[in-house]
Parts: C-alpha cells; sequence; structure tokens
C-alpha cells in the first residue's frame, strides 16, 4: 500500500521548505487558516475531558450533529449519527460494515479505492459526467454493477463526493436524483461525503434527499473550520443495523474520539453567529481566490469546468498535448516541480490513466505563511490585492505562460529525447 499522494506531497514540500527552496506549493487541500479563537477556547475548557466516552460519540455531540442536519434539510435523531477520529477512517470503518465491493467515482479521492483494498473489497471505478465530480455516472453505474454481479462480484456500496474533490465542482440535482433511483433498483448503500458542502458556491442536494433509507452521509470540521490536525468526523446512519455494525467496528478499532475535541466539535456543529460568520468568510476567500487562479489554467488554453465550490480545480492540458512535450500528467508535474519549483498533483493520483494531462490544483495555500497573514486574507475586501497572494498568481501566470510558450516546449521536447 503506497502513501497517500496527499500526505506523501505535504511531506515532500516540507522537506523542501526545510531546504530551504522556494515552492509554490498547489498539491494539497490542507486549508491554511487560524483556528477560530471561541472554537479553541472550547477545546482548551475541555482539555480535562480525559474518559473514553461512548464509542458512537457523547449525547452532546451527537444532538449538535443532529440540529446541523436536520438545518439542512435532513432530519436527524441524535440516536442516528456516530462520530470517529476524522472523516477517513469512518469511511473505512463504513466499507467495512457495508461489506462487498465498492462503486467509486473516476476521478475519485486519493483514498477511496485504497481504503478498499485495505478492507479486502474490489473498487469498481465509474466515469462521472462532465462538470459534475463526484458522483458517478448513473446509466453507466447501472451497467457496471449488472455486469460485475453477471460475473460473480459482489457490488454493495457506491461512494459519492458532494462537492467533489478533486474536481471542484457540483453534480447536478437531476444526477444526484437518478443515482439515489439506480442505487433503489440495485439495492446498493450511498455513502456520502460531504465534507465540503459548507464550501458550495452552487446549490448542492444530498443523495439522502432521495433516498434516505440507504444513504450515509459523512462531514467534518476540517474543511470549513480547517481544524484538520484535531481529527473529528461524523457520520448519520439511516437504518440501526448498519449503525451497530459501524459502532461494532469502531468499538475494535478507534474506541472513542478525543472528548476535548468533541467538546469543540458540538458547539462548532450548534453554529453560533460566530461560526456562521467565519464559515462564510472562509468560503468567500476560498471562492475569489480559486476562480482568479482558473482564469490562468484557461488563459493558456487548458480545459477546466466552472469551479462551484471548495478551493481545488482540475484542468485538462490535453488541448496542450503538442506544445509541452510530455506525454501524462505525472510527467507534467514533475517538470512543473522540477523546473519551476511549482507544486501540484498528477490525474494518476486520482484514478486517471496514465495518458491523461488533467491535473489537481489546491489554491488554499496561497493564503498566507503567518496566521496574521491568514487573517488579514479572511478580513480582506479584495485578497487579490494582498502582496503574497497576488505574487503567487503572478507566479503561476509567469510559468504557465512559460510552460507553453512553443518555443520553450521544444526545449522541454529536446531534453527528453
Amino acid at each position: 500500500m503506497k502513501m497517500s499522494a496527499t500526505l506523501a506531497a505535504d511531506q515532500e514540500f516540507e522537506r523542501r521548505r526545510l531546504a530551504g527552496e522556494q515552492v509554490l506549493f498547489l498539491a494539497t487541500g490542507e486549508i491554511g487558516l487560524p483556528v477560530l479563537p471561541e472554537l479553541r477556547e472550547r477545546l482548551i475548557a475541555a482539555a480535562g475531558r480525559n474518559a473514553y466516552g461512548p464509542v458512537a460519540g457523547s449525547a452532546e455531540l451527537r444532538l449538535a450533529a443532529a440540529g446541523y442536519w436536520s438545518r439542512r434539510g435532513l432530519p436527524t435523531d441524535p440516536a442516528d449519527v456516530v462520530c470517529g477520529p476524522g472523516t477517513k477512517p469512518l469511511l473505512f470503518a463504513l466499507m467495512l460494515a457495508v461489506g462487498g465491493d465498492v462503486v467509486v467515482p473516476v476521478p475519485t479521492w486519493v483514498s477511496y479505492a485504497a481504503q478498499a483494498q485495505l478492507a479486502g473489497l474490489q473498487s469498481i471505478p465509474v466515469r462521472t459526467r462532465p462538470g459534475e465530480g463526484g458522483v458517478p455516472d448513473p446509466t453507466e453505474l447501472r451497467r457496471r454493477v449488472l455486469n460485475a454481479r453477471a460475473k460473480g462480484g459482489n457490488p454493495r456500496s457506491v461512494v459519492v463526493t458532494l462537492p467533489d474533490n478533486p474536481t471542484g465542482t457540483i453534480a447536478k440535482p437531476e444526477t444526484v436524483r437518478e443515482l439515489a433511483e439506480v442505487a433503489r433498483e440495485l439495492d446498493l448503500v450511498i455513502i456520502s461525503d460531504e465534507i465540503y458542502c459548507d464550501l458550495a458556491y452552487a446549490p448542492t442536494v444530498s443523495p439522502a434527499t432521495y433516498a434516505p433509507e440507504r444513504t450515509v452521509v459523512t462531514t467534518g470540521l476540517t474543511k470549513n473550520l480547517a481544524v484538520g490536525g484535531w481529527r473529528l468526523g461524523i457520520a448519520r446512519l439511516p437504518t440501526d443495523e448498519l449503525r451497530t455494525r459501524l459502532i461494532g467496528i469502531a468499538s475494535q478499532v478507534w474506541s472513542s474520539t478525543t472528548a476535548p475535541v468533541q467538546a469543540a466539535a458540538a458547539y462548532a456543529l450548534a453554529e453560533p453567529p460566530e461560526v456562521i460568520e467565519r464559515v462564510t468568510a472562509s468560503r468567500r476567500l476560498h471562492e475569489r481566490v480559486v476562480r482568479e487562479v482558473a482564469t490562468v489554467f484557461t488563459a493558456i488554453g487548458a480545459e477546466l469546468a466552472p469551479v462551484q465550490a471548495t478551493c481545488y480545480l482540475y484542468p485538462d492540458f490535453e488541448p496542450l498535448r503538442g506544445q509541452l512535450g510530455v506525454n501524462s500528467s505525472d510527467e507534467l508535474t514533475q517538470l512543473l516541480s522540477t523546473r519551476y519549483g511549482v507544486a501540484l498533483l498528477p490525474g494518476t493520483a486520482f484514478g486517471e490513466p496514465q495518458r491523461s494531462l488533467r491535473i489537481r490544483a489546491a489554491t488554499s495555500r496561497l493564503y498566507g505563511e503567518t496566521d496574521a497573514e491568514r487573517s488579514a486574507a479572511l478580513i480582506a475586501p479584495d485578497p487579490l490585492t494582498l502582496p503574497w497572494i497576488s505574487a503567487s498568481i503572478d507566479r503561476l501566470t509567469e510559468v504557465l505562460t512559460h510552460l507553453t510558450n512553443t518555443k520553450e516546449s521544444n526545449v522541454h521536447r529536446h531534453l527528453r529525447s
């Protein structure tokens, strides 16, 4: 099992930083924003909570999570909520709890197929519709599942991401409805990873709206409140049977989630005004910066679906293949990294074929090197005017312009021959 591509990129960036290299880091989605002071205070105040507590999570946390989902049109009983040390282990435990083979979208987040493999399950990749990342094309989903079953396979779940990582797009409501209908027809459990739902710039609809009896919804604080290191995720379970299975697995793997973090999360999920204000400011910052960076990619001729959420972009350099002198996204990202000091991830990390020229960029590390700079970015009327953000975007513009210049591309081809 290889290390997660995103975590490996983080390690490589840290190595290069400590070596004194200047790297424009667009490879991973660590949300570089300071902790909301009120959230930090809740964590400190709960530091004395040192007991294990219930496997499913504290009553306080589950009540707050139920309210969070209910306010989003998904009525939830606290008894239906299970928390864990991050959505990643929750997703893995859910695959184990459901069992059977797992359908994953292509492109896909880097860990879905790897987690299926760790669980001893087969992953079945299904392409998404253009501009609708995160949700396997329902028509193709039906065909692939029926074909797998005809050959003796046992597909029992489908993972979706709303909004999507890596593409920064959102599946249309009609597509989500179709997915729910196919899942009901084929008796599939939908595992809906909705950790980016509060960072969407366009409407999102959960599959739980259309198929509540078979949809698990997961989310956490990692993205909307930028506390990835605190490790807390929550899951909304559709049936008592699946909840019981998940709790049984959790009891054997992580026992319980860190109690002080649960206390802070309960405060955050209740969404007091200061939390709503912080999430709103974060969403505004992400949207302003990511859309500006999107124009940099499209200006040089890369194809890019309109960004609808998060800090991610998924440009396709296929129209520029003849100019670039590279044959794969791995070669393209290697060239950008070694020659220009720009770190991105290749499409192969997200399930794309070797010859694809898709890459993923994340803009969240552009907000500043210090908490002071990041705080300034959060409150700036226009963050693009801040010198550290504008300098990074200017550097990316310079690199991509240089990369796609015909004369320079001939040099690239000569160096590879």
